[in-house]
């Protein structure tokens, strides 16, 4: 059961000066297909906001990534391909390896054998290389990391999707 309220948030939206919209809710039944088809369970804070609220794109930085469906206007933007790995096979299901921050240090460079983003959901481009994630599974699993993938900087945003979502809307 969500404690999400849907007309509340599409109000805020609107009166955001961008009057941001959201795409429809997901049903139950495309959420479980997606959590069957991946071996997860989404957090529920998450889970809940799509199935109540909306399936983006109105959100922080350059918007709230849909679930199921990619983006009508997907192209060559690096977000449209983090959105299409984190669907591949095994990706959402397999363990996170991020177990604490690890800061900005311009002499390292992200090493795609970490498997830093294993385990997350890109949520949202905050740009040159730099997302929002969800973590899916694990002891953090619902809580929200800043990744830059250029340099393997990893950092919390925020303990759960609803407080990172609602410091968002009330700004």
């Amino acid at each position: 059961m969500s404690d999400w309220d849907a007309d509340a948030v599409r109000a805020r939206l609107r009166a955001k000066a961008m009057r941001y919209e959201l795409r429809a809710p997901l049903s139950e039944v495309e959420i479980r297909a997606f959590e069957a088809e991946h071996g997860i369970r989404l957090p529920e804070e998450y889970r809940s906001f799509v199935a109540t609220v909306g399936d983006g794109p109105a959100g922080p930085h350059y918007g709230l990534m849909p679930l199921v469906t990619p983006r009508p206007e997907a192209d060559d933007w690096a977000v449209d391909g983090e959105w299409e790995d984190d669907r591949r096979p095994g990706r959402l299901a397999a363990p996170c390896p991020i177990r604490e921050p690890r800061p900005f240090d311009r002499n390292r460079r992200f090493d795609e054998s970490e498997g830093l983003t294993l385990g997350t959901l890109v949520l949202a481009e905050q740009g040159c290389g730099v997302y929002s994630r969800l973590i899916v599974g694990g002891p953090l699993a619902g809580q929200v990391w800043h990744l830059d993938q250029d340099f393997g900087t990893c950092l919390p945003e925020s303990a759960g999707f609803r407080a990172w979502y609602v410091e968002w809307l009330e700004k």
